[in-house]
């Protein structure tokens, strides 16, 4: 791949890694891959699609989107310098061959695969994780650097905790990881420890410290612990770093990472400060933030920057005074340079599954097969008991369809009785076995007696950790979206690169109707289903154990 000017910005976005180990954040790996193709659309110049040797089902996930997503060129991804080519498809790996191995397995099949090996450097982490020298620490990195480099000719590499590290010593770490071959040297603020300007003339020390850095691309990863993520980011860039590597809607591991839409907008909307740019579509910001919102339960703060649904929101008498005369008084950035245009009329009751269709790969959520005939049906039954349908409406129902994953129980019907007394539930599911299945239970409310219900059916070893309904629109025939997270009792299933640990996995369910019971019921289930599918897919591995090597511990 030719290599960029110095006045653009690589962008690595790490959601599908680094944003996958936040609480909760579990992606199916059909959602992988559908929102590995959203990045490329959007113009994410290397994809991290995830940390191959923890599981067989992530090296699974890893080789899918490298085959698909890293050989095509889809439609509306802007080109890169040099012309139109698909992202660099990157997986993680720790500094062991067998980390390696699995990580170019896993990203062979891209036209641009990347090996990302890391190995932490600082004192706290040299004398207490790794107990291991400082000469150790030199000869590990540049033996595994040396070793990905035989494999792939593109290899990035991170000291990890180098915010804490002693920048005499991490200055000969990377001048021996250049000298190994390493393009690619990411500079991570670990636990998000560093301010501003140490960030800064930490990068500064090493654009003039490190003997050979001409050759190689320096990069920033920081997290947002004191809030700083993306100030430490943009201190970076400024001080030389021309890779910056962040996650849609700033998600990612404690506090969260550097948020994509923040760091892509300032270098847009102060170019003449910074004088650098990317190649990010911006107007595919808003669309991208909410396909990962709703892919991983993980709701956008209103008041988040950029894609925040109050982002262009003024109520002040004196700014929409203002706004009226000028619109620049109170506004950087336009909505629509971001994709938040105001939600429109675009369908109803007369509209045909064409139009539908149409509209809905205009929003970004293109269906096909049963999810389609499921949310064209749901369409025109909305469209009977609504005067207005927006996009905001189109999405939700999208957005249910996409998310809805294995279906081992169907919700078939459900009646509830609520009110001063006993709120009861009744509720009939298909399940695996074919046989549909009926129950009832009490329970506080009538939410909570339905939970209970499928509960006696399903018999998941579930705990359930989070509950919401929001209303999608405004007016008393608004859909209602629903959300639920549950968590596994007493199973294994995933593992935490950075500790180097095993943990409970979260699932997450979403599902909108008009009936907030209706919703409710169908995004418990759909946590339970992922819940249940995910355990049958581990026990039929029962030799499937991630690697213990030595140095566990993740760049982020």
């Amino acid at each position: 791949m030719t290599q960029p000017p110095n006045d653009y910005v690589r962008i690595f976005d790490t959601t599908l890694r680094d944003g996958e180990q936040s609480p909760g954040a579990t992606l199916t790996s059909d959602e992988k891959l559908e929102v590995a193709r959203a990045l490329s659309r959007l113009g994410v110049d290397v994809i991290e699609a995830g940390f191959p040797a923890a599981s067989p089902d992530d090296l699974a996930a890893v080789q899918r989107i490298a085959e698909t997503v890293g050989r095509d060129v889809p439609e509306g991804r802007p080109e890169r310098p040099g012309g139109a080519e698909p992202p660099i498809i990157c997986g993680l790996a720790r500094a062991t061959e067998k980390d390696i191995d699995q990580a170019f397995a896993g990203v062979r099949g891209a036209k641009h695969p990347r090996i990302h090996t890391f190995l932490a450097t600082s004192p706290i982490h040299r004398e207490h994780k790794l107990r291991m020298t400082k000469e150790q620490v030199v000869e590990r990195a540049s033996k595994m650097v040396a070793y990905a480099r035989a494999l792939c000719a593109d290899v990035e590499f991170s000291p990890e905790d180098a915010g804490r590290t002693e920048p005499e010593f991490l200055y000969e770490v990377l001048s021996a990881v250049i000298e190994a071959g390493a393009t690619t040297l990411n500079i991570p603020d670990t636990v998000g420890y560093t301010l501003p300007h140490e960030f800064g003339e930490l990068i500064a020390g090493i654009m003039s410290n490190v003997k050979g850095i001409e050759k190689a691309i320096v990069s920033v990863h920081c997290h947002d612990d004191l809030g700083l993520a993306t100030a430490n980011s943009l201190a970076g860039i400024r001080a030389g770093a021309r890779q910056a590597e962040v996650t849609i809607n700033g998600i990612g591991e404690r506090a969260g990472n550097t948020s994509l839409e923040e760091v892509v907008m300032t270098l847009a909307t102060r170019k003449p400060i910074f004088g650098l740019r990317t190649g990010i579509d911006t107007t595919q910001l808003t669309r991208t933030s909410k396909l990962v919102s709703a892919r991983t339960g993980m709701v956008v703060q209103p008041n988040k920057a950029i894609v925040g649904a109050n982002a262009f929101a003024h109520e002040s008498g004196i700014h929409q005074d203002g706004m009226l005369k000028h619109q620049e008084t109170y506004e950087i950035m336009r909505p629509e340079a971001v994709g938040a245009q105001k939600t429109l009329l675009v369908l109803g009751k007369h509209s045909g599954r064409h139009a539908f269709t149409v509209r809905l790969r205009e929003l970004g959520h293109p269906l096909s097969d049963e999810a389609l005939n499921n949310a064209f049906e749901r369409f025109k039954v909305l469209a009977d008991k609504k005067k207005r349908i927006t996009d905001a409406d189109l999405i939700a129902l999208a957005a249910s369809e996409e998310s809805a994953g294995p279906e081992l129980f169907k919700l078939e019907a459900v009646h509830v009785s609520a009110g001063a007394g006993m709120p009861t539930a009744s509720v009939k599911l298909r399940c695996p076995d074919g046989e549909s299945r009926t129950t009832a239970a009490i329970g506080t409310g009538p939410v909570h007696a339905v939970f209970t219900a499928i509960d006696n059916l399903v018999q998941a070893p579930a705990e359930l950790l989070e509950y919401s309904i929001n209303a999608v629109t405004e007016g008393i025939d608004a859909l209602g979206e629903a959300s639920v997270r549950v968590r596994a009792r007493g199973e294994a299933l995933r593992e935490n690169p950075q500790l180097g640990s095993v943990l409970s996995s979260i699932f997450h369910g979403h599902a909108a109707d008009t009936d907030v019971i209706v919703a409710s019921t169908k995004a418990y289930l759909v946590a339970l289903n992922r819940l249940l599918a995910t355990l049958d897919a581990k026990r039929r591995q029962p030799d499937a154990e991630a690697p213990r090597d030595a140095a566990p511990g993740a760049s982020g």
